[in-house]
């Protein structure tokens, strides 16, 4: 079963910074999208960005612009989320995605495949 994993959560201060990776060990087949989502406690889990390993390009809700970037290293198909300027707010689990069909969209939980455990990161005021 294809697995994603999730590293670097943890619990911050406000304004301070933390940068997630995801990686599928193991996999043998390519993504051509892979995302990060985040769910707080109560609601729904959302869309934070994603990475298209085709075309290299990288999309960051804009809500989340300025503050969290996306990065990825296709060799390793590693997929990276750097989060800056963290708020009390952007505490949640942190997932990543990874969406197998080339068409279609990459922004919505149904639009995925796979899926990790999570990282909770925590950032207290």
């Amino acid at each position: 079963q294809v697995q994603l994993v999730e590293s670097g959560g943890g619990l911050v201060q406000a304004g301070g910074s933390l940068r997630l990776s995801c990686a599928a060990p193991g996999r043998t087949f390519s993504y051509y999208h892979m995302g990060w989502f985040r769910q707080a406690p109560g609601k729904e889990r959302e869309f934070v960005g994603s990475i298209s390993w085709s075309s290299g390009r990288t999309y960051v809700t804009e809500s989340l612009k300025g503050r969290f970037t996306i990065s990825g290293d296709s060799a390793k198909i590693t997929m990276y989320l750097q989060m800056n300027s963290l708020k009390p707010e952007d505490t949640a689990v942190y997932y990543c995605a990874g969406k197998r069909s080339p068409f279609g969209q990459a922004v919505s939980v149904s639009d995925y495949d796979d899926w990790g455990q999570g990282t909770q990161v925590t950032v207290s005021s």
